[in-house]
């Protein structure tokens, strides 16, 4: 079984980039689609998302590109509990792009990281060293000092969003666990996560009455919306892909504070691009807080570290997910 120990340093960095610009890209674009075309359903862009993916990877497997197990009746219980996740995790991050600020949505992010840390404690049996802990907190006491400073407060944004970084948390861990167990493969994965939501996903906007909304909306003869939905359905599949990459060839909080860092441009750049964030010293006193802590655990992270035969014999407890 491949370890993290065993991946060259320039995959994992590699990979941990390759997520970074895919998460950039997709938050973008889908702030683009939601809030600058009023796009009326972000439970529909989520379901052209999982759907895209579902066809994407059933083509490039029949033409030999790529190759992963068929569907059995063993393969959902290989799977779960994942697809449910994933399809929290989908909709709740989209509900949470609309919903809020860039700034504000990016902040309340932070709280992923902590759920992840805890999460991979009880369910992997990885325990973060101190320096990272130190780290973990300093992000969410900075996020909570801007919450404190929120002048566009919205209890659904932050109700979406808390709970898109429990999903967040759970899905990470829960990859790895999956990854590690070699049975279906990075690709089979990432497969039968939107595989097996699609339908329920396709159910859910029916009866809410999404699709309705849909089919209403004036901007599906524009050209740029038509450019930037699909692009948003295609992206969906791509940041799938490089979280499941990043996540085998690193960590899951690996994985999470990555996706962080590129949140701390995307905060940044709301800030004046948005045109719905509103300044307050405590707000941005508590941004720059967390951002200390994340470039703290980034230092950390990335540092190569080398333990002895020896050492991982006797003491394999100290091999913690944040080792890269």
């Amino acid at each position: 079984m491949t370890t993290v120990d065993s991946v060259p340093v320039l995959w994992r960095v590699l990979s941990a980039l390759f997520y970074g610009v895919a998460s950039f890209l997709i938050t973008v674009i889908n702030k683009v689609v939601l809030t600058t075309y009023k796009f009326p359903s972000f439970q529909f862009l989520g379901f052209g998302q999982m759907l895209s993916g579902v066809v994407v990877l059933f083509i490039v497997k029949n033409m030999g590109i790529i190759q992963f197990p068929d569907l059995n009746k063993d393969t959902i219980k290989k799977v779960w509990p994942l697809p449910l996740m994933y399809f929290t995790n989908l909709v709740t991050g989209l509900g949470g792009t609309k919903k809020l600020n860039l700034p504000m949505f990016t902040i309340l992010r932070r709280f992923s990281i902590l759920f992840t840390m805890i999460a991979e404690f009880f369910i992997l049996g990885v325990r973060a060293r101190g320096v990272v802990q130190i780290s973990v907190f300093l992000m969410i006491f900075g996020a909570l000092v801007a919450v404190a400073g929120d002048l566009t407060f919205d209890l659904v944004g932050y109700i979406l969003i808390l709970l898109n970084d429990l999903a967040t948390a759970a899905n990470g861990v829960f990859t790895k666990k999956k990854l590690d167990a070699k049975d279906l493969g990075k690709y089979g994965l990432l497969y039968y996560n939107s595989l097996f939501m699609v339908l329920p996903l396709f159910i859910l906007n029916y009866f809410t009455g999404e699709i309705d909304k849909t089919m209403v909306y004036d901007n599906w003869l524009n050209p740029m919306f038509l450019t930037c939905f699909i692009t948003s359905c295609m992206m969906g599949f791509v940041l799938n892909f490089s979280i499941i990459l990043c996540t085998a060839y690193n960590s899951a909080l690996t994985t999470t504070i990555v996706g962080v860092l590129k949140n701390l441009l995307v905060t940044y750049l709301g800030m004046f691009l948005g045109g719905d964030y509103l300044f307050s010293w405590l707000n941005f006193t508590g941004l720059n807080i967390s951002v200390f802590g994340s470039l703290l655990y980034t230092y950390v992270t990335f540092k190569t570290k080398q333990p002895s035969k020896s050492n991982e014999k006797s003491e394999p407890e100290e091999k913690t997910s944040e080792t890269v």
